[in-house]
C-alpha cells in the first residue's frame, strides 16, 4: 500500500468517526431530517457548499476544463447563480412554510400545497434521478483510487459508499452538516494551495494560457464545446428546487439564517468554479493525450504538484465527493421513509419505525448507488440525467405553489408529466434546436400547467 493510499484511508477512518460520534446525540427524526432545527449560518453555509462541490463541481469541471477550457466555469458557476437566487427568492418563503407547518421534506410541502398523489409520483421520479447522481459521486471516488492505487473501478465505488453510508446512516443531517464542516475546510484548503502550485508546475499561468491557444476555443468564457452558459438552463433551476437543499434549508434556526447562509454558499460556488477547469487546462498542458478527460484531476495531483501538495488536492476532492454523497443519501431516505412508508405504507407508524426506515434507505440507496457507479460510463454523464429531472418536474409546480394558491394536484402532475415527457423525448432524438432538452422539458411544463389550470377554470365556470 502506497503512504498516499494509506493517508486518504486514514482520513476516511477520521471522518467517518466524527459522523458515528454526533450520531449518537440523534434521538429522533426531527435531529435525522432536519436537525432540530437549529443550525446556525456557518453550519447552513458549511453543509450546504459542502453538498454542492462534489464530483461533478471537481472532477467533472476538471474533466470539462481539459476538453473545453475556460467556458467549464459555467457548469459550477450556474449552481452558484441558482444558489444565490433560492438564497435571495425561494429559500426563505420556503423555510417560513416548512417552520409554520412542520414540514421536514419537500414531499411534506408537495402534499400541504397539492395533496398526496404529487408527493408520491415526485417521490418515485426523484428516487430514479438521484439514484443517478449518487452514481456520478461514486465514480469520482473510484477514479482517484485508481489513478493512486490502481485499483479497479468497482472497488473504488464500494469503498466510497460504505463511508458515507456508514456515517449518514448513524446521524442524517446533523452528522452530515458537522462531518461537512471538516471537509469543507479540507477542500478549501487543499484547492487553494493545489491550484496555483500546479500552475507553476506547468510552467507559470502564461505556458498555461499559450497552451490553450492552440486548442481552438480553449480560452472562449461564454461558450466552447458542450460547455457555456446554456448549463444556466440544465443546473440553475435544480439548484432553486433541489429537494437536498432545500431540506438542509428547513434545519435553519430563522430566515436571517437561510438568508446569510445559502447568500454565502451561492457566492463561494461561483468563486470556486474558475480552480477546477484551471487545473483542468493545466492537466492539458502537460498530460495533452489522456484517454478520459475525467482522470484529469487526479492525474494532475499525482504527478504535476509535490507529493505533499496531491496528497492535500486528492483528501479535497475525496471530502468532495463524500459530502456530496451524503447530501444524497439524505434525499433518498427522506422520501422513501416519509414520502412513501409514512404516508402510504404505514401511516401510524411510530418515530423509531420512522427513523429505522430512513436508516434502511440510505443503506438501499448506498447498494443501488454502488451498482450504477459501475454501469454508467462517466461523472457529468451521471449528473446531467438528474439534473434535468430535477429541474423538469420539480421547478413549475414548487414555484407556482409557493405564489398562488389557485392550481391543485391537476396542474403539478401535468407539469411533472409533461416535463419529463418532453425531456426524454428530446434527448432520446437528439433534438435540441437551439434550445438544450432540459431547456424545452422546462418549456413543456409550464405549458402543461397552464394548460390544466386554464381548462380547469373554464370548466368551473361552465359547471
Amino acid at each position: 500500500m502506497s503512504a498516499t493510499l494509506a493517508v486518504l484511508l486514514l482520513y476516511v477512518i477520521l471522518i467517518t468517526a466524527v459522523g458515528l460520534a454526533i450520531g449518537r446525540r440523534v434521538s429522533g427524526t426531527s435531529d435525522f431530517f432536519v436537525a432540530g432545527r437549529a443550525l446556525g449560518p456557518v453550519l447552513l453555509f458549511a453543509t450546504l457548499l459542502a453538498a454542492n462541490i462534489g464530483a461533478g463541481s471537481t472532477v467533472g469541471a476538471a474533466g470539462l476544463g481539459y476538453e473545453n477550457g475556460l467556458a467549464a466555469w459555467w457548469w459550477v458557476g450556474s449552481a452558484g447563480i441558482g444558489t444565490l437566487i433560492l438564497a435571495l427568492w425561494l429559500g426563505p418563503r420556503m423555510w417560513r412554510v416548512a417552520r409554520d407547518h412542520s414540514l421536514s421534506t419537500v414531499g411534506d410541502y408537495l402534499e400541504h400545497r397539492y395533496g398526496p398523489s404529487v408527493r408520491a409520483a415526485i417521490a418515485m421520479l426523484l428516487w430514479l434521478g438521484t439514484l443517478a447522481i449518487l452514481a456520478g459521486q461514486l465514480i469520482a471516488m473510484a477514479w482517484i483510487l485508481e489513478v493512486v492505487a490502481g485499483a479497479p473501478r468497482w472497488l473504488g465505488a464500494v469503498v466510497g459508499g460504505v463511508v458515507m453510508t456508514v456515517y449518514f446512516v448513524a446521524g442524517g443531517l446533523l452528522s452530515s452538516a458537522w462531518v461537512n464542516l471538516v471537509q469543507l475546510v479540507v477542500l478549501m484548503v487543499g484547492f487553494l494551495i493545489a491550484v496555483p502550485l500546479a500552475v507553476e508546475g506547468a510552467g507559470g499561468l502564461s505556458a498555461v494560457l499559450d497552451s490553450a491557444r492552440t486548442v481552438p476555443g480553449h480560452l472562449d468564457f461564454m461558450r466552447n464545446g458542450d460547455s457555456g452558459w446554456m448549463y444556466m438552463i440544465l443546473l440553475a433551476p435544480a439548484f432553486i428546487v433541489s429537494p437536498g437543499i432545500l431540506q438542509k434549508i428547513f434545519g435553519a434556526r430563522d430566515v436571517r439564517t437561510v438568508r446569510l447562509g445559502v447568500s454565502a454558499c451561492g457566492v463561494a460556488l461561483m468563486l470556486f468554479a474558475i480552480l477546477p477547469p484551471m487545473l483542468g487546462m493545466v492537466a492539458h498542458a502537460v498530460a495533452p493525450g489522456l484517454e478520459d478527460p475525467e482522470t484529469a484531476l487526479p492525474v494532475i495531483l499525482t504527478e504535476g504538484v509535490p507529493a505533499w501538495v496531491g496528497l492535500l488536492g486528492l483528501a479535497a476532492v475525496l471530502s468532495a465527493e463524500i459530502s456530496s454523497a451524503d447530501a444524497i443519501l439524505f434525499m433518498l431516505s427522506t422520501s422513501l421513509s416519509k414520502d412513501l412508508y409514512k404516508r402510504f405504507v404505514k401511516p401510524e407508524a411510530t418515530d423509531a419505525q420512522v427513523l429505522g426506515v430512513a436508516r434502511g434507505a440510505a443503506v438501499a440507496g448506498g447498494l443501488a448507488g454502488v451498482v450504477l457507479a459501475v454501469v454508467i460510463p462517466s461523472v457529468v454523464g451521471a449528473l446531467t440525467i438528474f439534473y434535468s429531472l430535477l429541474s423538469v418536474s420539480l421547478f413549475v409546480p414548487v414555484v407556482a405553489g409557493l405564489h398562488s394558491r389557485r392550481p391543485g394536484a391537476g396542474e403539478a402532475l401535468a407539469a411533472a408529466a409533461g416535463g419529463v415527457a418532453v425531456l426524454l423525448v428530446t434527448r432520446s432524438a437528439g433534438f435540441g434546436g437551439w434550445l438544450p432538452p432540459t431547456a424545452w422539458g422546462l418549456l413543456a411544463a409550464a405549458a402543461a400547467f397552464g394548460i390544466v389550470f386554464a381548462a380547469r377554470r373554464v370548466t368551473g365556470r361552465i359547471g
